[in-house]
């Protein structure tokens, strides 16, 4: 790893640190914020995959190793991002996979891992950056969720899981971090022509006959689906940036019409059962005799 000094590496426009950026959202994001003019970190499990950006941009790209499972390394990356530009305007927490399978299905190993990738990883550098961001008095966090972090449908319990583990993890961090001049943006992408249902990239538990006509089903579409989604991560890149340069940012972002068609009928679902169901919930208090 270098030991430049931070006179050495003078950023141009924001500094972005993203993660799970050889690919899909993560590579979209980072050609992005780089044709934006900005500065970024791109980190990978294979950083020799981002070879060409960096060749590209030699002045604003750099490429670090980095798994998210990993805290020491996480503390690292931080630490060697500040010693090279003293400052991290925008985290990415972007790096993630899919596994289908039933609840019954799910090994235990399966949903601890997938925790790890979607949760425990973003939540550690979340953390490792806020001290920073606070002490420069402005920034800006990306979870990316899915439209799985707001409803989920047979087979994907343990993705959305993660999903919705880390929206209400980023939901309680927006109240907290707004004082400091610090955003939180929730993006939640419906199928997008990435390599997430990808032979090998997306993952399936050891599935039971039982659950052949309904996770089976959703296993076999999102893979026949796979270079035929209708979601282009370009574009989507280009909308995250326009939101975190909106006043307000909106906490969540949902991106392409199948995530803006599905969140927008689980909530008029949520509605009308809250609705039906209002009278009981507040019928339950003690009465003024008790």
């Amino acid at each position: 790893m270098s030991t430049d000094t931070p006179s050495t590496r003078r950023p141009t426009g924001r500094v972005w640190l993203i993660t799970g950026a050889s690919s899909g959202f993560g590579r979209a994001i980072t050609e992005a914020a780089l044709r934006a003019g900005d500065t970024v970190v791109a980190t990978a499990r294979r950083p020799e995959t981002l070879k060409d950006l960096v060749a590209a941009y030699p002045d604003r790209a750099s490429a670090v190793e980095l798994d998210v499972t990993d805290p020491g390394r996480i503390a690292a990356v931080v630490a060697q991002v500040m010693l090279w530009y003293g400052r991290i305007d925008v985290l990415v927490n972007n790096a993630g996979r899919g596994l289908v399978g039933a609840v019954e299905e799910t090994t235990d190993r399966e949903l601890r891992d997938l925790m790890e990738l979607h949760f425990f990883g973003p939540a550690a550098l979340t953390r490792a950056v806020l001290p920073h961001m606070r002490g420069q008095g402005s920034g800006a966090v990306v979870q990316l969720s899915s439209m799985g972090g707001r409803l989920s449908f047979a087979g994907v319990s343990a993705y959305s899981a993660t999903k919705f583990a880390l929206e209400g993890f980023s939901e309680a961090l927006a109240a907290e971090v707004a004082p400091f001049g610090i955003k939180v943006l929730i993006v939640e992408p419906g199928a997008f022509r990435t390599g997430f249902n990808g032979a090998g990239a997306l993952l399936r538990s050891p599935a039971l006959d039982a659950y052949a006509d309904s996770v089976g089903a959703v296993a076999a579409n999102l893979t026949a689906d796979d270079g035929r989604q209708p979601g282009d991560p370009a574009r989507a890149a280009e909308a995250i940036l326009a939101a975190l340069d909106a006043d307000p940012t909106p906490l969540r972002l949902p991106l392409g019409n199948d995530a803006a068609d599905a969140i927008s009928a689980s909530l008029d679902r949520a509605r009308a059962e809250f609705l039906a169901w209002e009278p009981a919930a507040r019928d339950v208090d003690f009465t003024a005799a008790g």
